[in-house]
């Protein structure tokens, strides 16, 4: 179908300076005339169209992410990038969104998030960039994309174009005589592949056919990955999976997995009943584990456990390094006798640093 965009006039917004965590402001914020427009084209002018342009589109389902995605594509599609690759519903973990850049090769993606900050109509929403490595836009280019931001005089729009994101598959258009594809695309099958090829799937089987797990979603973007890999492809029983249904407002809760915020999970690891429990916050780049009885787990620890037994994940046997951990005092020894001896030294007890 042959579809023809416009340039439509506007004025700049001076305070859409993003961080690497992106662009954060309150739903009315985004909402105002052409501020979500004005963003949205900075970041495409940032960009170097001297190649071939493809983008990931993901998000953790909150408010206004349904308007933002089908905005997106219609600017993406009036300047010329060349194909989209838009997850299901628009529902995609922040994690995966980075995978999915990392398999496909293309130039970056777009996450539609406000991460752990409360959604809804009166709530965050927020916009970040991410690049083609898969991590997030380095301050030079969120930098770019803020003074392209301060004189921005126009974008450009392709109305006309509207996209089912409810089904996977793959659309075609032609716009301004130029090629726009969409492909709408499972938002758990890749992320899952690249589980089953870091950890030990049948270990994991065993270990929640034997022991009592509880998990909450906090009705964030996690849901759909916690049922898909921990209940259908592990065994978990689906009533150890709870809030798992992505809420635009998250269900009235701050889905900041803490102590505070995830107090019910808490309490029900106080009574004895489970021995692991787990909570993520709204894009699923972040969690709290807690042990029998509630034990927390600080993330620094959590990381040097993970050091501690590399020798139990197939990708460490595999590879036979670990250049991530390198500020935990346990992950460091550990990643030390992993480079000079091939296995990981026996685990420590050593607490990690809170920087890591």
């Amino acid at each position: 179908m042959a579809l023809t965009s416009e340039t439509v006039a506007t004025v700049p917004f001076l305070d859409q300076k993003p961080g690497t965590s992106g662009l954060r402001k309150a739903v009315k914020v985004f909402e105002k005339s052409n501020y979500t427009e004005n963003f949205v084209q900075a970041m495409l002018n940032a960009i170097d169209f001297s190649k071939e342009v493809n983008l990931v589109v993901g998000g953790d389902g909150r408010y206004f992410g349904k308007q933002a995605t089908q905005l997106i594509i219609q600017m993406c599609a009036a300047n010329k990038v060349r194909k989209l690759y838009v997850a299901q519903n628009g529902i995609m973990s922040t994690p995966a969104v980075s995978c999915l850049i990392r398999k496909l090769k293309v130039t970056g993606g777009i996450i539609l998030t406000a991460s752990h900050n409360p959604g809804g109509p009166h709530e965050d929403f927020g916009i970040k960039y991410n690049v083609s490595n898969g991590g997030p836009a380095p301050s030079s280019v969120t930098d770019r994309i803020y003074d392209i931001s301060k004189s921005l005089k126009q974008y450009r729009i392709c109305k006309n174009l509207n996209v089912d994101i409810s089904t996977t598959g793959n659309s075609k258009w032609e716009v301004d005589g130029w090629d726009f594809d969409v492909e709408v695309v499972d938002s758990v099958e890749d992320y899952l592949e690249l589980m089953r090829s870091i950890f030990d799937f049948n270990a994991l089987r065993g270990y929640l056919s034997s022991h009592q797990v509880l998990i909450n979603a906090l009705n964030g973007v996690m849901g759909p990955y916690v049922k898909r890999i921990l209940c259908d492809e592990l065994g978990m029983a689906a009533s150890n999976a709870v809030n798992c249904t992505p809420l635009e407002d998250f269900g009235g809760r701050h889905p900041d997995p803490n102590l505070t915020y995830a107090a019910d999970l808490v309490e029900e690891l106080k009574k004895g009943q489970h021995d692991f429990g787990a909570a993520f916050d709204g894009d699923g780049d972040r969690n709290m584990v807690l042990g029998r009885n509630a034990f927390f787990v600080n993330p620094s620890d959590s990381l040097a456990v993970i050091a501690a037994n590399m020798q139990c994940i197939p990708y460490f046997q595999r590879t036979r390094r670990a250049s991530g951990p390198a500020r935990t005092t346990s992950a460091r020894r550990t990643a030390s006798g992993l480079s000079s001896r091939g296995s990981p030294s026996s685990p420590r007890t050593t607490r990690a640093s809170t920087r890591s």
